[in-house]
């Protein structure tokens, strides 16, 4: 990525998603002097939990006093996500049943840091806080809510369901391949991908056939879909996995129609012939329909 200019709201961002995965420091620092056995005493600490709590309000100071208006915004949203992903850590590495619970903290934070991140070194132009993805949708946020009260439920009430190591695997597995297949999409693409799809061509504006758009037409929707069910395949949450597939199926089902109407009137037969060549990745989805 030579030669592009990482904006101030992206450096930002990293030492604020730093800073708060710092937070993880302080029980790692607690339990310096006890037995290999430290990942018991991690969570229960009072004096731990007052150490964090104390740790993350001095941060949100030095995060005031460092920047204004936007980029505050920026930093605090990606200082919030750095302390998730450090609280999944500890979580996913302590001898409970709910180290699933951890990883699934990991790859949620990391996810939308990673979108903010990456938009920020291919795409500055079109960065916000937006890019975030944290306000999705309302759609979004009920999905997720409903994985963890799912979760949580069936923790409490059928506990035989959550302990299946194999299957979070599985689902861990899937994020990651998931995670990265967006990640090469959205860095394939560089400053022509968007997180919202574009009605005009700009002029550098240009159709994207190389590296994984090779394999599929849309490959940061098949990353995407993967990792959404990967995440509730983690969780062991049959409930949500059924439903999670069927509406990701269906949201880029639309998604890629209306993309694909933009991308004819952009590049016409340039993309048609595109089209004919390579899928889109995701099952029984065939794109938009052209009448012969």
């Amino acid at each position: 990525m030579a030669g592009i200019k990482f904006v101030p709201e992206g450096r930002a961002s990293v030492y604020s998603f730093v800073l708060g995965l710092g937070a993880v420091c302080i029980p790692l620092l607690s339990a310096a002097g006890s037995d290999i056995a430290w990942v018991q005493t991690l969570l229960p600490g009072i004096r731990t939990k007052i150490a964090i709590t104390v740790y993350v309000a001095s941060v949100n100071g030095l995060l005031l006093v460092l920047y204004k208006g936007p980029v505050y915004q920026v930093a605090v949203r990606a200082c919030f996500l750095g302390f998730a992903f450090g609280c999944g850590l500890l979580v996913s590495f302590s001898k409970t049943s709910w180290g699933p619970f951890g990883w699934y903290m990991c790859s949620l934070s990391f996810f939308h840091y990673s979108e903010y991140l990456v938009t920020a070194i291919i795409n500055p132009r079109s960065l916000s806080l937006d890019s975030f993805l944290l306000n999705h949708s309302l759609e979004y946020k009920v999905a997720a809510v409903s994985s963890w009260v799912e979760f949580t439920v069936e923790k409490l009430l059928f506990p035989e369901l959550k302990p299946l190591a194999w299957l979070s695997a599985l689902g861990l597995l899937m994020v990651l391949i998931g995670e990265c297949l967006r990640k090469s999409a959205m860095l394939t693409a560089g400053s022509n991908f968007n997180h919202i799809v574009q009605n005009e061509k700009a002029q550098s504006h240009v159709l994207v056939t190389a590296g994984v758009y090779s394999w599929f037409r849309h490959p940061s929707y098949v990353g995407w879909f993967y990792w959404s069910i990967g995440t509730q395949v983690l969780l062991c949450n049959p409930l949500c996995v059924l439903g999670y597939a069927l509406a990701s199926w269906r949201f880029f089902r639309e998604r890629i129609e209306e993309e694909e109407i933009t991308l004819i009137h952009f590049f016409g037969e340039d993309y048609l012939e595109y089209k004919s060549k390579v899928p889109t990745g995701l099952p029984f989805i065939t794109g938009i329909k052209m009448e012969p």
